[in-house]
């Protein structure tokens, strides 16, 4: 589902998609700030979240910061090439996201919590880009795993997009969709910005705040 998307890089089509490999590329060691496995299985009762916004490095830092997390990665979703190398990615050619997973324990922080997060630390206005980042790797987007997830990340977009019309921005136009397959980056983007402090990270959000109470009972 799109929210009045602009494109400013053209998607590419399946046929026309790299045809990437069979062999997963996979986490070679634990997450370097929470000390856990980034691949399931994980703790019972442990439910997991995708979001895309823009480069995964600081996006990735936005969600392992916060309480209940169980673990966070970095990866490709939401195109068609399987198993693909970041710079088959970076080409165009996969369709995918650049995207993080939360791993999270609900019984500590909600899944609006997590929206919340997500929105205000983007600019989801923008299309396939963000802000001199520009591909559709950079796209916003939700990939939900239930029919709630689904329910209220769509609540989330519609709350938060009278937000900024309020305050004369643009309409979202976060992808939203049902999770396909999530494939892990290399290792050396894994915690990029914990390892690399100084790293680059992209992320600005538009300073519209987005309240949970917004959108949580949806």
């Amino acid at each position: 589902m799109m929210f009045g998307l602009k494109k400013s890089s053209a998607m590419v089509q399946a046929d026309e998609a790299l045809a990437g490999r069979s062999t997963p590329i996979l986490p070679t060691r634990p997450h370097l700030v929470l000390g856990t496995s980034m691949v399931s299985p994980y703790p019972e009762g442990t439910e997991v979240a995708y979001v895309a916004l823009g480069c995964f490095w600081g996006a990735e830092r936005a969600f392992w910061t916060l309480p209940g997390i169980v673990t966070t990665a970095v990866g490709y979703q939401g195109g068609f090439t399987p198993n693909p190398t970041y710079e088959e990615v970076c080409s165009g050619r996969t369709g995918h996201a650049e995207a993080v997973l939360i791993a999270f324990d609900p019984n500590v922080v909600s899944y609006a919590s997590l929206l919340s997060v997500f929105f205000e630390n983007h600019d989801p206005t923008q299309g396939m880009r963000q802000g001199n980042d520009v591909g559709t790797q950079y796209r916003s987007a939700i990939y939900t795993t239930t029919p709630q997830q689904q329910a209220m990340a769509e609540a989330a977009a519609t709350s938060f997009g009278e937000r900024l019309a309020e305050n004369k921005l643009g309409p979202v136009t976060t992808e939203i969709a049902s999770a396909g397959p999530f494939y892990f980056a290399e290792d050396y983007h894994q915690q990029y910005l914990a390892a690399n402090p100084n790293g680059y990270c992209g992320l600005a959000g538009t300073g519209v705040s987005c309240p949970v109470g917004l959108f949580a009972s949806s």
